[in-house]
């Protein structure tokens, strides 16, 4: 049975089906920078950030060390969500037609989008047809020389991340961490409960309640599944969310309490001990 949310606009009653990732895109949005567009004519490493490459024509062979080689003759996505090493190697005479972006989830910063996905994900069009129609708008502004060439080009790779992301869960290709949580419809209600309202105090009662589980059932599976207990995931959620806010400017004692802390000590030790900074240290200056 299908969750539902209700939506008024004027003189109508809709209803909209409840989103998994609504609550959690919120906060840690998928995000790339077009970085190449064009032919590329010879040998070239990646390294140090996630990759997004859309192959359009040609023919490249994909190196990855500890992977056997992959010749790609076809248009074809090639996702590094977490900055693996790769490279291509071309005909330097015919080359390959290519658009090429670094991706940003988050994952130096404990974003979970990153974990559970693939250190590689191959994606040839043709055996994906509803990601063509975004590819086919991104070639179509890659080779061209309109205005706002580069931003158009960006939120195209920021909506294909999306697109991405919603396939590899729905596809079972993730098998663990959040996203896997997510792709399971009676993990995905407390998930949602604790990425919506992170503030308030849960317990594991509540997030079994929110499941349709028993406590002990749901520890046993969500962590199964996630790879952390309930409690230890919505610790990670909330330092996630204060880091953000930390970097937005907002106090540490305004940013306990949006979390669910009482007081500012208390926050601020939790927040060291799960990402190795203190508030301070990633505190934005304010205006004073």
């Amino acid at each position: 049975m299908q969750n539902y949310q209700w939506s008024l606009v004027p003189k109508t009653l809709q209803i909209v089906p409840t989103d998994p990732f609504a609550a959690l895109f919120a906060h840690v949005t998928p995000t790339a920078r077009t970085f190449f567009t064009g032919q590329l004519c010879q040998a070239v490493n990646f390294t140090g950030v996630g990759h997004l490459h859309l192959f359009k024509a040609g023919a490249l062979t994909l190196t990855q060390s500890g992977a056997a080689d992959l010749e790609v003759l076809e248009p074809t996505l090639l996702f590094f969500p977490r900055g693996r090493t790769h490279g291509f190697v071309v005909d330097p005479v015919r080359g390959a037609d290519l658009v090429c972006a670094t991706v940003e989830l988050g994952g130096a910063e404990g974003n979970p989008i990153g974990q559970g996905l693939p250190d590689c994900v191959v994606l040839p069009l043709a055996a994906h047809p509803a990601l063509a129609p975004v590819c086919d708008l991104l070639v179509g502004e890659a080779f061209s020389e309109g205005g706002g060439r580069q931003t158009a080009l960006d939120r195209l790779f920021d909506y294909l991340l999306i697109l991405i992301v919603r396939h590899v869960v729905e596809s079972g290709t993730v098998s663990a961490g959040v996203l896997a949580g997510l792709a399971d419809p009676r993990l995905a209600k407390a998930l949602t409960a604790m990425h919506e309202t992170p503030k308030k105090p849960w317990k594991l009662e509540d997030l079994a309640d929110a499941a349709g589980m028993s406590r002990t059932r749901f520890a046993d599976h969500f962590r199964t599944v996630v790879g952390l207990t309930p409690i230890e995931y919505l610790t990670f959620w909330r330092m996630t969310i204060a880091r953000q806010f930390l970097g937005k400017g907002k106090s540490v004692k305004t940013v306990a309490a949006e979390v669910g802390y009482d007081s500012a000590a208390a926050f601020s030790r939790v927040f060291s001990r799960v990402t190795g900074q203190s508030p301070r240290e990633v505190e934005a200056p304010r205006d004073r």
